[in-house]
């Protein structure tokens, strides 16, 4: 997951949120617009599948915000967030936590063959290339067979992804993932690549573009994108 070394950075909370917030200013849009945007494509994915979902892990889940949203698209399943930092872990329990939703450290988290479901946004552009393969390994480990993956990453196809980053401290130093390498390595780590989508095309100021966001979510441009896994 991510290096231990960025851990007091992300320890420092509502300073972590400031600075995610003083980045994506840019769009016009609160981060909790881009975490509507995300599970919304989700649901809607695994809707389109008709999977069942009890177990969701929140893989890298940070404050918790996209957990308790999971708890509420997916209810009654369980969720789990898991993060490297206790500290942070614990304002995730006191914003976000409540029946079905759980928290623990990668230290503490030990389920295998668990979950139908992993979530996983903004974490592997941190995580130091040469280790993003064990972290793929542990998310296969914990998945059910036929278990989903949902992979988010920024773009670096996209300006205006690289124009937000270049303005949030803890991801100016980031190694971010094309579409195409985020499918090659879920590939190579034994998850068949079912679909991958891109979103998050037009700032507010060209809200009304956004209409057309559907129809381009199959070109590789958007600010994000998902690529969606299965674990074989």
């Amino acid at each position: 997951m991510q290096a231990r070394a960025t851990e007091e950075l992300f320890d420092l909370s509502d300073e972590y949120e400031a600075m995610l917030n003083q980045g994506i200013r840019l769009s016009g849009e609160s981060m909790f617009f881009f975490l509507e945007g995300r599970l919304n494509l989700l649901q809607e994915q695994i809707q389109a599948r008709g999977r069942v979902v009890s177990r969701v892990l929140d893989f890298g889940c940070g404050l918790g915000y996209a957990s308790k949203r999971l708890r509420e698209l997916f209810a009654p399943a369980e969720i789990t967030g898991v993060d490297t930092s206790a500290k942070v872990l614990e304002t995730a329990r006191q914003r976000n936590g409540g029946m079905g939703v759980r928290f623990l450290t990668l230290d503490e988290f030990n389920d295998d063959g668990a979950y139908d479901l992993c979530y996983v946004n903004g974490v592997f552009h941190h995580i130091p290339p040469p280790e993003r393969p064990d972290a793929l390994r542990l998310i296969h480990r914990v998945l059910r067979p036929g278990g989903i993956l949902a992979l988010f990453e920024n773009n670096p196809w996209n300006f205006g992804a690289r124009m937000v980053m270049a303005r949030i401290p803890f991801d100016r130093d980031a190694h971010m993932l094309s579409p195409l390498l985020a499918r090659r390595l879920l590939h190579e780590e034994g998850f068949e690549v079912l679909d991958s989508k891109s979103l998050f095309f037009f700032p507010r100021a060209l809200k009304g573009l956004r209409s057309l966001e559907g129809p381009l979510g199959r070109t590789p441009l958007g600010a994000q994108y998902l690529v969606l896994g299965a674990r074989c």
